[in-house]
């Protein structure tokens, strides 16, 4: 099963302050024992929301963009990994090990199951997973 872990943005990361060196390489450090144990998929960390832009979608069909900045920090990602594990506490478990992301300040990381094929059931014909398969590997060619 498959992750993805949110780091939330603080008031300091929506201001565009960067990490020290003492945190990229502690980060660092835990990124290589993820990869090692074959957990780690992805990760990155994001820009502020103020060089974000949201898409809103109407009911009738209609789109519009919002500029960033965006308000609630604490409803922001500041960054994110993608690890494969074989249960949500393994994911924890991993997760109690990480180095405070924003270290000196009270933040929090989210823990979300990424949907996986056979999560959707029947509606998920095998048309529609021969399409996901075929996607997923154009993806990677991507990468």
């Amino acid at each position: 099963m498959r992750f993805m872990v949110m780091v939330k943005a603080t008031k300091q990361s929506e201001a565009g302050a960067m990490p020290d060196a003492k945190l990229l390489a502690d980060m660092g450090r835990f990124n290589e024992e993820l990869v090692k144990a074959g957990v780690m998929q992805a990760g990155e960390g994001l820009h502020p929301s103020a060089k974000g832009a949201r898409m809103k979608f109407t009911k009738d069909g209609k789109r519009s963009v919002v500029d960033g900045p965006f308000p609630e920090t604490k409803e922001l990602v500041a960054g994110f990994w993608i690890w494969k594990v074989k249960s949500r506490e393994e994911a924890l478990a991993w997760l109690a090990r990480c180095p405070s992301p924003h270290p000196g300040q009270e933040c929090e990381v989210e823990l979300r199951q990424v949907f996986e094929a056979e999560d959707f059931g029947a509606e998920f014909t095998p048309e529609l997973r021969e399409q996901e398969e075929r996607v997923r590997d154009l993806a990677a060619k991507n990468t």
